[in-house]
């Protein structure tokens, strides 16, 4: 069984998470084993290429994070083929085009599923192998700041350090639902489905560090949110004023925290590194 450290990037075939990957493979040492995954193996194998073409060697693994079957059997394979993890990065997401034609409700059903309920599928699978030290990102974005909901008494429940992950569930099903009779915006919520995806991915991240401070069994695990920025992608039809380089540079950052540091831990952090209070400080955007 591998003794490496072990490092997992999902939706990495292109784009930010192919550049943390990348930045990953750099960094990491020679030691550490770096997972591209992609939904797609073609895809997948297709961006490992590119980058042996660099000169670094990423492992390949298929992950969708919309697919159960997909995620257990690639947490099966981490914890037979190395026993355990030791830093994930939470990168997949999916977003529609201010175009799209596609309902509210279909609009709201599958980002919220993608994004938050995928995300937090993949955490209930991975967080039992996590080992000691571990580091976890969680890949927000500058719309998924409290702020950007606009209802008073849902930012309060938002904020609140008793929030649970069940209740925060709730909330993310009733804006999905809300969202299909048109009701969302009267509840509270904002008129972006990307942005409501966003906002829970990040009280989730809040909620998590909670339970892995209260697990005995695995010391030092930290997990922190961040604001990539605003990043020349296939997300941002390529509006995005970083290079995938400079959006990769905070989640990088974060993945590689040293053992034992007491912060950021639990945080909102900004594309250049910056602690941003998530619940007081105003968004710092516009300026991505």
């Amino acid at each position: 069984m591998s003794t490496s450290r072990i490092f997992v990037v999902t939706g990495s075939n292109k784009g930010i998470g192919y550049g943390i990957v990348k930045a990953l493979c750099k960094e990491a040492g020679n030691d550490a084993v770096v997972y591209l995954t992609a939904r797609s193996v073609e895809r997948g194998n297709e961006a490992v290429k590119a980058l042996n073409k660099l000169g670094l060697k990423p492992a390949f693994h298929p992950l969708d994070v919309d697919d159960a079957s997909s995620i257990e059997t690639f947490a099966n394979f981490l914890k037979k083929e190395h026993g355990g993890l030791d830093v994930l990065v939470n990168n997949a997401a999916m977003a529609f085009k201010n175009a799209a034609t596609e309902s509210m409700a279909v609009q709201a059903k599958e980002t919220i599923r993608v994004n938050y309920f995928g995300l937090q599928a993949v955490c209930r699978a991975l967080f039992p192998l996590l080992r000691s030290h571990a580091r976890v990102v969680n890949v927000s974005s500058c719309v998924g700041h409290l702020s950007k909901v606009p209802g008073e008494q849902l930012r309060s429940t938002l904020a609140s350090p008793d929030l649970t992950e069940q209740q925060l569930d709730d909330l993310m099903t009733g804006f999905v639902k809300a969202a299909g009779d048109g009701s969302h915006e009267a509840l509270g919520w904002q008129n972006s489905t990307y942005s409501v995806s966003k906002v829970g991915v990040s009280a989730l991240t809040r909620i998590q560090q909670k339970q892995l401070d209260a697990d005995t069994t695995r010391e030092d695990i930290v997990i922190n949110h961040v604001h990539p920025g605003y990043v020349d992608t296939d997300m941002t039809s390529h509006k995005g004023t970083l290079t995938i380089e400079a959006g990769a540079a905070a989640p990088t950052y974060l993945a590689l925290l040293p053992p034992n540091c007491s912060s950021p831990r639990g945080e909102y952090v900004w594309h250049d590194k910056r602690l941003v209070d998530w619940v007081n400080e105003a968004n710092p955007a516009p300026g991505f």
